[in-house]
C-alpha cells in the first residue's frame, strides 16, 4: 500500500483516507497496524464494487444515515466492516465477497 503523508487531505477530522489503496495521511498520523488492515479492507471493497460503484454508494448510504439515530460515518456498511475487523491480520483470507453486504441490516446505535 502506498501511504502519503500530507496536510490537505483527508478533512482534519478523519486520520487517512483511501483512494484504490493509495492511502492519503494527515501529517502527524501514526500508522498502525490496524489502520492498514482497516484501509487494506477498504481496498478490497474498492475492487469488488469497482472505484465508481463503492464511492458512489459510499456516499448514497452516508447521505440515507445521516437522518437516522447515530452518527452516519460509522454506521455506513463498509466502515462497519473494516472497524469490526481491523483488529484480525488474517480477516482478508477468510473474507467472502461482498462480505459488508451483512453490514447494511442494523446501524450502530
Amino acid at each position: 500500500m502506498i501511504i502519503i503523508h500530507n496536510r490537505i487531505i483527508p478533512f482534519r477530522k478523519y486520520e487517512a483516507i483511501n483512494v484504490l489503496g493509495i492511502l492519503f495521511c494527515r501529517k502527524g498520523v501514526t500508522i498502525t497496524t490496524d489502520l492498514i488492515q482497516h484501509e487494506r479492507i477498504h481496498t478490497r471493497q474498492i475492487f469488488e464494487m469497482g472505484m465508481v460503484g463503492f464511492y458512489l454508494w459510499y456516499i448514497i448510504e452516508w447521505l440515507i444515515r445521516l437522518p437516522m439515530k447515530g452518527h452516519a460515518y460509522s454506521n455506513i456498511s463498509f466502515e462497519r466492516e473494516a472497524y469490526q475487523n481491523m483488529h484480525d491480520p488474517n480477516y482478508l483470507l477468510k473474507r467472502k465477497p461482498y462480505a459488508w453486504v451483512k453490514y447494511l441490516r442494523k446501524a450502530n446505535k
